[in-house]
């Protein structure tokens, strides 16, 4: 009985040990733009520069958009490659832009009824947003085609720092929690957040920044766990499929996750 007891303590101690994730450098190339939005599975690169959005292909090609009356560029989300929402907090509004940078859609949420004071945007399915609406402080699931609102949780009582989203989950980091939602509008996870500051996704899986240091949170694991890299600074990251980026404002380093 005592040796049974030894084991299944010894099994809780492995389980719940916190190992770090480790990474092998693909390359670093130089760099100077203001901020990377996305860079997909074929190497298509979004970025900003000038409160101006890039799309660049490949094979060094580009197009670009910008609005100069709408003020600075709060956020660009390409999740959607043929709805891109490029986000003016200042000015309250989102313009939906197709896979050539036109423009396709406009909302104004200082002239819909009823009003939304938002301040984080992110693509959801179909026509719809995921959106932070600070007057009411709560996330909400919002299709613009219809000016509907599919969705509302219930408000959170702490600051939002972060929000992401995919086609079927959302994930809204405020200074006490990250929240997890489906796209049916249930929470289905609520993890405290012990000082993390920013995050990025993809296929379920996160990157947390906490100061200088990333961890990893496995799409089917509650353990966030720290990623194993060199001292360098840590401007700007994000996730796409097992490869992550880290922008250090001179050079954008390209790294092979190590996923178990």
């Amino acid at each position: 009985m005592r040796n049974l007891l030894y084991i299944c303590l010894f099994i809780s101690a492995t389980i719940h040990s916190q190992e770090s994730v480790d990474v092998a450098l693909i390359n670093s190339t130089d760099l100077n733009v203001d901020q990377i939005v996305s860079i997909d599975n074929f190497e298509t690169f979004y970025y900003l520069k000038d409160n101006t959005i890039y799309k660049q292909n490949k094979n060094g090609t580009s197009i670009n958009y910008s609005n100069y009356q709408l003020g600075e560029i709060t956020t660009a989300n390409t999740f959607n490659p043929l709805k891109i929402n490029v986000f003016y907090q200042d000015f309250n509004m989102v313009v939906i832009l197709d896979n050539r940078l036109a423009e396709i859609f406009k909302i104004d949420f200082n002239t819909i009824q009823p009003y939304k004071n938002i301040s984080h945007v992110s693509t959801g399915f179909d026509n719809t947003l995921w959106m932070f609406n600070v007057d009411f402080q709560q996330l909400e699931l919002y299709d613009y085609k219809t000016n509907k609102t599919r969705f509302s949780a219930v408000p959170v009582q702490s600051l939002v720092l972060d929000l992401e989203s995919d086609f079927n989950y959302c994930w809204l980091l405020t200074e006490n929690y990250l929240y997890q939602y489906n796209y049916f509008g249930s929470m289905i996870s609520k993890i405290e957040n012990t000082g993390f500051t920013e995050i990025s996704k993809s296929n379920g899986h996160l990157i947390l920044k906490k100061e200088n240091t990333l961890y990893f949170k496995h799409k089917k694991k509650e353990d966030i766990t720290p990623i194993n890299l060199p001292k360098l600074l840590i401007n700007q990251f994000l996730l796409t499929n097992e490869t992550l980026y880290i922008y250090d404002l001179e050079k954008l380093h390209k790294y092979q996750l190590k996923i178990n």
